[in-house]
This record gives structure tokens, sequence and C-alpha cells, in this order.
């Protein structure tokens, strides 16, 4: 038996275990061999994890086994317990694998597999990789189905009995575009049971989860969920903390990096997440523009009939929005830039970004209507009163007090970096377009979300005029270095087009 040690190593999503070559109990290069191991325990507590040989002693003791903090996490069991390891038993769902690689159709049965194996960490992310490459190769609509039914099924799953449970989810792809936390106080304040989670940012500025943690605790377990939600109506939390569709979790991970992002597998990743929160209604929010996820109406439609076929099969009630992406919503990018936006709108401030108070007031429009108290068209109404008495206002300070305030004194926002370059113009002229996709860069250089202080400042918008020499955007930045990086970037090209020219070479 080795004791556990934590190895304070964040390995992101991948369960890691450390053996020291010097191990007097195992021969070593036997399991190096393999890859990977199981970790067993006392009362049958089992994980599977990768190995790693370790040869400094004062990291890692010869009886000791090493967990890094991923592993250590889903182990559940204090350091020092006594654990044992062995060989891995065959991971029977790579034959599935094999076949989705040569352009085969799966079945319920096989993606079932799959995913549960995913979820259980048998699969190494090269191995995850394979399987995202070979979903975005060919799949057909009911692998759709069979592969959202799947990744609903594995991890658990909410039941809120019979109160209408409603949420409301972007595509994403547009920076600044934090709608969510402006439409969920205010579905509260309607009446509506909206428990949101949220994910961080992986390759973007920041994600709602990263954003709504400038103003209060996200971390939240799902115990903690339920009696916040019971007790108030909503919450916004990260979801990465409560295992709805944990394979989904895993393969975000690996497919972002890799740019691998179809509509198949989104539709997957969104529905099953909604399915498993126990929501029965969804508005749905898909930005179209020139540099947004969608390109184009054509790819919209397609996608919106996906969403609504395997939404249809699996009995959740969808309205989805076709909305404007060809630029970034509201001025702030980056956590507390955006969340400086987002309060702003919500006490009714006269300089708040019209664009995404507007944004949020048709969503929450739209999700209001599930109740049948209101009528159709009637909902955005209900939602800019709500705005403007401030009962929005008031239902986001109660979640704010739920889940844990991280404002300072008097509620006062943390401010942004005072690291700053500003990017001005070239040339005079109008505002004719902005490459979210640049923009989201310079802000993910200048330290966003890591530095939750840090992303870009919109000054100007499409249709805005403006003076050669006057700035478009401020760049707030982490650190002396990333704010250099954030600039050199800009200075190659700033992603805005005025009078038809590009800003390339600024």
């Amino acid at each position: 038996m080795l004791k556990l040690k934590r190895i304070a190593i964040d390995t992101h999503r991948e369960s890691i275990a450390y053996l020291s070559r010097a191990c007097p109990h195992y021969r070593v290069d036997e399991f190096q061999a393999l890859g990977k191991i199981e970790v067993h325990a006392a009362g049958g507590t089992c994980i599977l994890a990768t190995i790693n040989i370790v040869d400094d002693a004062a990291l890692l003791a010869p009886d000791e086994l090493g967990l890094s903090e991923e592993a250590f996490r889903v182990f559940g069991l204090p350091p020092e317990s006594r654990v044992r390891i062995a060989h891995p038993k065959p991971v029977e769902s790579l034959d599935a694998l094999r076949g989705k690689i040569e352009g085969h159709e799966l079945d319920d049965a096989e993606y079932t597999a799959v995913i549960r194996d995913i979820a259980a960490s048998r699969y190494s992310k090269m191995e995850v990789a394979a399987f995202l490459v070979g979903c975005a190769g060919f799949m057909t609509v009911e692998e759709v189905l069979r592969l959202t039914r799947a990744m609903a099924n594995v991890g658990q799953r909410l039941d809120w009995g019979d109160r209408l449970v409603v949420d409301k989810h972007c595509i994403g792809g547009i920076p600044g575009n934090r709608t969510s936390m402006i439409v969920v106080p205010l579905v509260m304040a309607h009446g509506l049971t909206i428990p949101k989670t949220s994910s961080r940012a992986i390759t973007s500025p920041a994600g709602t989860a990263d954003t709504m943690e400038v103003l209060a605790r996200v971390d939240i377990s799902t115990d903690e969920m339920r009696a916040i939600v019971d007790r108030i109506g909503g919450c916004l939390i990260w979801g990465g903390r409560v295992n709805l569709s944990p394979a989904d979790d895993v393969m975000i991970t690996v497919e972002r990096p890799l740019g691998i992002d179809t509509r198949e597998q989104m539709v997957a990743s969104i529905l099953s997440k909604k399915l498993t929160a126990g929501s029965r209604h969804l508005v749905l929010d898909i930005p179209v523009g020139p540099s947004a996820k969608v390109r184009s109406q054509n790819d919209a439609v397609r996608l919106r009939k996906l969403f609504e076929y395997v939404g249809g099969k699996i009995g959740l009630s969808l309205d989805i929005r076709l909305t404007d992406g060809s630029q970034p919503i509201g001025r702030g990018i980056g956590p507390v830039l955006e969340a400086r936006d987002v309060m702003a709108v919500l006490r009714n401030e006269p300089m708040a970004p019209a664009d995404l108070r507007e944004r949020a007031l048709l969503l929450a429009g739209a999700l209001i209507e599930a109740d049948e108290a209101v009528k159709g068209g009637q909902g955005i109404h209900r939602a800019r009163a709500l705005l403007e008495s401030g009962a929005g206002l008031q239902a986001m300070e109660r979640v704010i007090e739920a889940q844990g305030s991280n404002l300072g004194p008097d509620g006062i926002i943390p401010a942004a970096s005072r690291k700053c370059h500003e990017v001005a113009a070239q040339h005079s002229g109008l505002v004719n377009g902005i490459d979210c996709l640049r923009i989201a860069r310079v802000a993910r250089m200048a330290g966003a979300p890591a530095f939750k202080d840090a992303g870009v400042d919109l000054l100007k918008k499409i249709g805005d005029p403006v003076r050669q020499g006057e700035p478009l955007y401020r760049i707030h930045a982490g650190l002396d270095a990333d704010l250099g990086f954030a600039a050199e970037l800009a200075m190659q090209d700033n992603g805005f087009t005025i009078n038809g020219m590009s800003g390339h070479g600024v």
C-alpha cells in the first residue's frame, strides 16, 4: 500500500498520478509503459489516472502516490490515505471510437459507452480528440440525438418538481455579451425559476462565470445551489462544480483549443446541459455576423432546425432568437469591465450600454412569455418595467447575497487595471466593422480572464464617427508584459474597419 499525497498541480480536467521511480512495492517501468493506472482505496473507491514517474525525492517519497489537483478532487479521499495501484482494465468503448473515426454511424449503446468512459476519465486527451474529430467528420441527425441523450444520462440530473424551470443560453463568440447576468434577475423578479449554470472561459476573454465571480462566489455545490434556488428562485453559478453532463466538460477542454466547434457537437453540448439542469423552456440566442460563430442567415437557419429537432425529441421547449452578431455587445470585454456594464444596466445608469440593455430585455421578455399569464409580445414590456422599477437590481442583490458577495464596501465593483494602452484610429471616418475574434484575442492577450481587471474597453462602435488619432479602445492589462503583447497584437491589426479600410499595420 502507498500513502496518498496531494500534488499542487492543476492538470485541468485530467487525472494525473505520480509514482516514484524508487517505489519499493511496484515495478515502475511496467506501469510507465501502460500510460495509465487504476488507483484503489478501501471501500471500493477507484479512479483511472495517467501515470507520470518522479525522480525527485523532495517531491515524492518512494512509499507515496501523488495525485494532481483534479485527480485528488475526483478521488475524494484525504492525504495519507492508503491506496494501491493496478493495471487498468481494457476500455471496451474504444472499438466504437475506431468505428466513428472510420466514418461509421454509432448506435445508442455505443454512444453511451463512449460518453461514460470519457466522463470516468478512461480516455486520454488524445483519445477524446480522436472522438471529436471523428464526430466532426460525419454525424447524422439521429446521431446528434443519441449523443445528446448519452451526455445527459451520464452524471447527475436536477429535478425541480412541478415548477416551470426556464433557462437562457447564447452559443457564444461575441465579446461582452453578458446578457445572462441581466436576464436571470429580471426573470426571477417576474417570479419564474431560473437556476443558471454557466461556463468559465477557455479560449475567450471571459465566460459568464468569470464575470459573475467579480460580484459573487460561483463555485457552488449542488446542495447549496438547490437551497439558493429554493429560497430566492434563481442563481448564477459555475456549472463545473455541479457535475451536469460531465463528459461535456471534458470534451470542451479538448475541442476549444483545437478549434473544433461543429454545429452537431454544439447542439449536443448545450441541450444535454439544459436537460440535466432540469430546464423545461429554453431561450437560445444565436448571434449572426461576419466574425461570429455563425456567419450567415442560411447557416443560422440550419442550426436552428437542428436545435429544434433534438430539443423536441428530448422534451425541451425552445424559443430560438437570431440576433445581431456584427460587433461586441456593451463596452467592456473582460470580467471586471463586463461586470461594470451589467451593473450599469441593472442600476439604470444613464451611460449604461444601450445594446446590452436592449438585447437582455429581448431575451428576458421571451423567457417571461413562458408564463401562460403573459400574452405573446408583452414579455419585453414586462421585462422593461421590472428593470426600470429596480426590481431586477433587487433580484441581483439577492443572488449576490445568497451566493456570497465578492464586492467591496457599498457594493463597489473593482476598478479595471491601471496598466493601460489606447489604440488609436489610423484615419478619420465612420466605423464600418469590428472583428469580434480580433478584439477578443487582444483582451485575452492582455491577461483576461486570469486577471479579472484586464481586458478591452471599447470607446467606439459601428456607425460612430472617429478622427485620426482618436482612441478606438483602451487595453487594460494584468502585467506589463501582457500590456506589451496586447499592444503589439493591436498594432498588427486593431480589428476596426473605418471607411472600408481595415486597421492593419496601425
